[in-house]
């Protein structure tokens, strides 16, 4: 699980807001159960026996949290078949991005349900919306493909999967405070479909039913000021063909293109690797079954994602940086000045080595020549996420 402690400096900034208690009406029972995708883990046996206003408030506690918020409060209560949600300590106009995100997940709601009248939908997919992320205190946007479902049924907590914790790691490695990483990682699943990790290539013909849901969270999440729209990370094969659809440039991996949302405003967009396509370019059986070949291929998929990650780190921490810019720096970075230890983090995060296994590999004649070819890029998968 992701820590959510506040660091000193953020404390210190939310020190000086003026806090107070906001309220918001979710709407009837029934609207709040389809958004809020409850019961999340019951059929006969509840792995989580909540309740509807339990199950809410967990979600909206989650938000506070990420938001920087540690004394927030958050109590949902019904009242003639209405749910309120009351949240202490935190600014008078925090509910506003909570009513966006849940109109916004109406719109989910209706493409999902023609989905389901076309007979596309699946027996084991949720209707699963980015419940439980910073609303407000937000650095950077990850777009994604889709939710996996355990991130549902079993965390209950769209930042609890294998690629967002491999991707938080990389963001540690370029100076994100651990405790920081929710705030760079808003996401936006362009199918919001919590399904099986192999549902990829069945979930393909759904997203144009989900459009006017995508490119309403793609202008309400970037867009938050005209002046200084946030940053975006578009993940894997799938998503980078989306936005060539949806908005016009081309954009490869490590590929940089600038897409108009709103009218005035211009989003920094940043093509990357799926976070968990590095398992399937550092195995084996993807370079029949050798192992050098396995290893210089995540190698050099390494380098590109520590890049990707770099950006986005440095983005958020500065939305006023010249994209192009800092991209090269962290190019140079990662893939040529210390390409020595993206060698070493590659084996120690991929293959599990410990520092001291990991430096002895990365001395090797082997591992010398692939990082000559590092910032080569990496052969196209078959199976690119």
């Amino acid at each position: 699980m992701h820590k959510i402690a506040l660091s000193s400096f953020a404390a210190l900034a939310f020190s000086s807001l003026a806090l107070a208690d906001a309220q918001i009406d979710l709407g009837d029972t029934q609207r709040a159960t389809r958004l809020f995708a409850y019961p999340n883990n019951c059929h006969v046996i509840c792995y989580r026996d909540w309740t509807l206003e339990q199950t809410v408030e967990h979600y909206l506690t989650q938000s506070v949290r990420r938001d920087g918020y540690a004394n927030a409060n958050v109590q949902v209560s019904r009242d003639n078949n209405h749910l309120y949600a009351n949240i202490s300590d935190v600014p008078s106009d925090y509910a506003e991005p909570l009513r966006k995100l849940l109109d916004s997940g109406e719109l989910a709601y209706e493409g999902a349900t023609r989905l389901n009248k076309d007979g596309k939908w699946s027996y084991d997919w949720y209707l699963f919306l980015p419940l439980g992320m910073a609303l407000q205190n937000r650095r950077s946007i990850e777009l994604l493909h889709f939710p996996p479902d355990y991130s549902l049924t079993q965390a209950q907590d769209y930042l609890r999967s294998n690629t967002t914790d491999r991707w938080a790691q990389l963001l540690t490695f370029n100076g994100v405070d651990a405790s920081q990483t929710p705030a760079y990682q808003t996401i936006i699943d362009i199918a919001p479909i919590a399904a099986p990790a192999s549902a990829g290539d069945a979930l393909t013909g759904t997203y144009g039913y989900f459009k006017d849901y995508q490119l309403r969270m793609v202008r309400e999440m970037t867009v938050q000021s005209a002046a200084n729209p946030l940053p975006m990370v578009a993940f894997g094969a799938p998503v980078r063909s989306w936005i060539q659809q949806q908005y016009g440039p081309q954009v490869g991996v490590l590929g940089l293109v600038s897409i108009s949302p709103q009218d005035g405003a211009k989003v920094p967009v940043l093509g990357a690797n799926h976070p968990s396509a590095i398992w399937y370019a550092a195995n084996k059986d993807s370079h029949g079954g050798n192992q050098d070949a396995a290893d210089a291929a995540g190698l050099k998929m390494m380098g590109q994602d520590l890049t990707a990650a770099c950006w986005q780190a440095g983005m958020g921490r500065n939305p006023q940086a010249e994209p192009k810019m800092t991209l090269d720096a962290c190019s140079n970075k990662w893939q040529v000045t210390q390409k020595k230890q993206t060698c070493e983090l590659f084996f120690r995060t991929v293959r599990n080595y410990t520092p001291e296994q990991a430096a002895a590999k990365c001395n090797t004649g082997e591992m010398t020549r692939s990082l000559r070819d590092l910032s080569k890029p990496v052969d196209v998968l078959p199976q690119e996420l």
